[in-house]
């Protein structure tokens, strides 16, 4: 499938499935990748704009984050020591730092200090070696790991930085939702070339179930994505009525996925053996 970068470049780049079936690849990946994040629009490193799109953004995120702690919550003691990883402009290490021991792991250096000038008490790295091994309680990636390259190294990485039996938990967009097989090409969450990686959930257990060290624990939905997705989606398709449309088809993504399991976004809780 051909995918045009709307967001940014206008630039046309390819998405083949790898050797795991349901993972896909976006190809070519720039070598200057990071310019491609070089924009104010981008909602991980600026969120003061004022902009339509980013306060339906931070809207739906005040949900999301009470919603993310909770899987926290039900699962470890207040107190533990979680790492959010990509933490961007610092929003959920700043929600969760009066609950657990706080780190945060940011290499863009402009979200890097804003996610400082934001927080308190947690603490905001620009390397993750500076964390002990087998000292954290629980590592989040909240849509970082469809950015991230050399994605086994990383598992390696955070298998050795977890306790036994700490979690792993992954958020991406799931390209076999409604709301993806709607919009297509113009679908905003393929988000080509930032996402080097596109996984269905099928996909993402079958990446898992060949990693010895890893087990899944539960798929949790991410409910409100849907409705997000559709309007970047929509405002990339130059839909005037934009809101109104995402309402219907963030919908009706979101109730076809009651049967399916296939959420426009999925949490996969994963455990270390």
């Amino acid at each position: 499938m051909k995918i045009k970068d709307h967001f940014l470049s206008q630039e046309i780049f390819e998405i083949k499935e790898t050797e795991t079936e349901g993972v896909f690849k976006t190809t070519p990946i720039p070598s200057n990748i990071s310019k491609y994040y070089e924009s104010e629009d981008y909602i991980s490193h600026h969120q003061d704009s004022g902009s339509l799109k980013e306060k339906l953004y931070k809207f739906l995120q005040s949900f999301n984050l009470q919603y993310k702690k909770t899987i926290l919550l039900d699962r470890i003691k207040k107190g533990s020591r979680v790492l959010d990883y990509g933490c961007g402009a610092g929003e959920f290490v700043k929600y969760i730092e009066n609950d657990f021991e706080t780190f945060g792991f940011e290499p863009n250096s402009n979200a890097r200090n804003a996610a400082k000038n934001k927080i308190s008490k947690a603490t905001v790295l620009d390397n993750i070696n500076t964390i002990d091994d087998q000292s954290l309680d629980a590592i989040t990636l909240w849509h970082v790991f469809e950015h991230v390259e050399n994605q086994d190294e990383m598992l390696e990485i955070f298998n050795k930085k977890l306790k036994e039996k700490g979690l792993l938990i992954i958020a991406v967009p799931n390209p076999t939702s409604y709301d993806a097989k709607h919009y297509q090409e113009y679908w905003a969450a393929y988000d080509v070339p930032r996402h080097v990686y596109h996984f269905s959930k099928k996909g993402m257990e079958n990446l898992i179930s060949k990693k010895p060290n890893w087990k899944m624990r539960k798929i949790k939905p991410l409910v409100l994505d849907s409705y997000y997705i559709s309007m970047l989606s929509e405002k990339y398709k130059k839909s005037p009525l934009f809101l109104l449309k995402a309402t219907i088809y963030g919908t009706i993504s979101n109730v076809k996925a009651l049967f399916s399991n296939e959420f426009s976004s999925l949490i996969y809780i994963i455990e270390k053996k």
